[in-house]
């Protein structure tokens, strides 16, 4: 019997990650709520699939039946994790998922005694949210271990997925944060603006509520920080703008009506697409003193990125044998893992 299993296998990125995990001999159980789709995937991978909701705890439950891992792909995951992490730490099972949500990364990180009680690692943030950002973190806490300040930033390629778009949209209502003397800080959406450079060009940027400003400080201590994503200045004026419609946001009908347009326009990028496009990586810390310290890192495409950085890391939970607790992924696998990836290198 598998000891894995993948819930939400059919959404854009699990399905990746399944074929992928099929590929490599590990035979995961897929998982969702689409019966139709999990079985075409099932019956096209030659592994087993377990069709279920999460809203009866007693059937989430008894859906993990001889499962030693459950990597949770299904967002936004402010909606699935509480389920499945409940059912994970009451039968002993340890917990993974791709989750890039602050709120998300704080309702694990709040299990850690049972986890630890449990003996069971809990590790939210297994893809390219927050893998590569939580591993240049450390990494920069490594050169300047008395820094005070962390800014985080990356560029992406390739073009959203529907999970990560819907994901997205249910984010704006909530707003922007940033980690201020170790307090979480509600702050405008596009709250400060500036510029990286990457190849001897300047890119636009503008603050984000990346899952960073949660794991970052968990991982490093770093009391003040700061995550940035690069994008155009048009789309800087028209997440400005939002500020405005930000409270309209709350009423749940506007809300998934947005959440509809923008999962109709995305349908995450192709097996070419993502071979041609990449993803950019900023880290750069300061102490008291101004004594900096800076690093950059090029990727693969973040769906790509994703696939490996999970299956690495689940395969490290299975082997492993890590004490039970609450981990970001520099914590459990260490801050050079990202280096280890295909198609990851360390720029400066």
């Amino acid at each position: 019997m598998s000891r894995i299993l993948i819930y939400g296998a059919n959404g854009y990125t699990g399905a990746l990650i399944a074929e992928e995990g099929a590929r490599r001999g590990l035979r995961p159980i897929l998982a969702g709520r689409n019966r139709d789709a999990l079985e075409a995937l099932a019956q096209r991978l030659k592994v087993t699939r377990r069709v279920f909701e999460l809203r009866d705890h007693a059937e989430v439950v008894r859906n993990l039946d001889g499962v030693d891992v459950v990597l949770n792909c299904a967002g936004p995951f402010v909606n699935t994790c509480e389920p499945l992490l409940e059912a994970c730490l009451e039968r002993k099972i340890h917990y993974l998922d791709i989750t890039g949500e602050i709120d998300v990364f704080a309702l694990c990180h709040h299990a850690h005694l049972r986890a630890k009680h449990q003996g069971i690692v809990v590790a939210p943030g297994v893809g390219f949210d927050v893998v590569p950002t939580d591993c240049a973190a450390a990494m920069l806490k490594q050169r300047l271990p008395d820094a005070n300040e962390l800014v985080l930033a990356f560029e992406a390629g390739g073009g959203p997925s529907p999970g990560t778009a819907r994901t997205s949209v249910a984010g704006l209502a909530r707003g922007g944060r940033v980690r201020r003397n170790g307090e979480l800080i509600d702050v405008p959406l596009a709250f400060k603006t500036r510029e990286f450079e990457r190849d001897g060009a300047r890119r636009s940027a503008m603050t984000i509520p990346w899952g960073d400003v949660y794991t970052a400080f968990v991982s490093t201590g770093i009391p003040n920080i700061e995550t940035y994503m690069a994008v155009s200045p048009k789309t800087i004026a028209r997440t400005r703008w939002l500020r405005y419609a930000q409270p309209l946001m709350r009423f749940d009908p506007l809300l998934k009506f947005l959440e509809a347009r923008a999962v109709a326009s995305a349908r995450g990028p192709d097996a070419e697409r993502r071979r041609e496009t990449g993803c950019y990586v900023w880290g750069e810390v300061r102490n008291a003193a101004g004594r900096e310290a800076k690093l950059a890192l090029k990727t693969p495409n973040g769906y790509a990125l994703t696939v490996d950085a999970a299956l690495g890391i689940l395969e490290h939970v299975l082997h492993a044998n890590a004490p039970g607790g609450y981990y970001t992924p520099s914590q459990l696998v260490g801050a050079d893992f990202v280096l280890a990836l295909p198609g990851v290198a360390l720029v400066t």
